[in-house]
């Protein structure tokens, strides 16, 4: 997961040359005329996807509990920028409106469930705070999903359209369908080791 949100996160900072050849071709006149918009939500987006993985890691969290606050923050302000930008750019983007709508809805998802996520550590709820923040960080490896869904569906020879247009929808259902496994594994670990302490 940290390899492959690390990839994309540098990839996707090569637009900051603003050379429109790094612009999706389809996408470029659009882009242009919306730089503001665009880097607010790469740039959110290249922050988040860096500093997530890192979140997550509990040893950063037990050793260095000054880093993981500050990080926080810093992961916070991020997805303020991703979802800001990407709400702005829904409705310019491929796929039409079936697309749209999912980018913007996506965008309002990773702002309630980050919401959430910090009002929860605001009041002290630990085990609720990770939570949300696990499937913050699952929308915003969304980006790396939808790469993934796009490479593979097009290379099986499914027209572009439709393929972009679904994975607008599907990759925010599959990421958060993972994190829900994992929160669910994690939360069976932690019952069974609380029922073995008690034995």
């Amino acid at each position: 997961m940290t390899v492959m949100a690390t990839l994309v996160a540098l990839a996707s900072a090569r637009y900051f040359t603003l050379n429109p050849a790094t612009f999706i071709p389809n996408q470029v006149q659009t882009y242009l005329a919306n730089l503001g918009p665009l880097l607010l939500h790469v740039g959110g987006g290249v922050v988040a996807l860096a500093v997530g993985p890192w979140q997550l890691w509990t040893g950063l969290r037990t050793r260095r509990p000054a880093v993981h606050r500050s990080l926080g923050r810093v992961y916070v302000a991020a997805v303020l920028a991703a979802a800001a930008g990407g709400l702005l750019l829904a409705p310019l983007s491929q796929g039409g409106p079936v697309a749209h709508l999912a980018f913007a809805t996506g965008a309002v998802g990773l702002l309630l469930v980050t919401g959430m996520g910090f009002l929860s550590i605001r009041r002290r709820r630990i085990a609720a705070h990770r939570a949300w923040m696990v499937r913050s960080y699952a929308l915003i490896f969304a980006a790396v999903t939808f790469r993934l869904w796009l490479g593979v569906l097009t290379a099986m020879g499914l027209p572009f359209q439709q393929v972009y247009a679904s994975g607008a929808w599907a990759v925010w259902f599959i990421d958060l369908f993972v994190a829900e496994a994992l929160l669910g594994v994690g939360a069976a670990a932690a019952a069974g080791r609380a029922a073995v302490r008690s034995a």
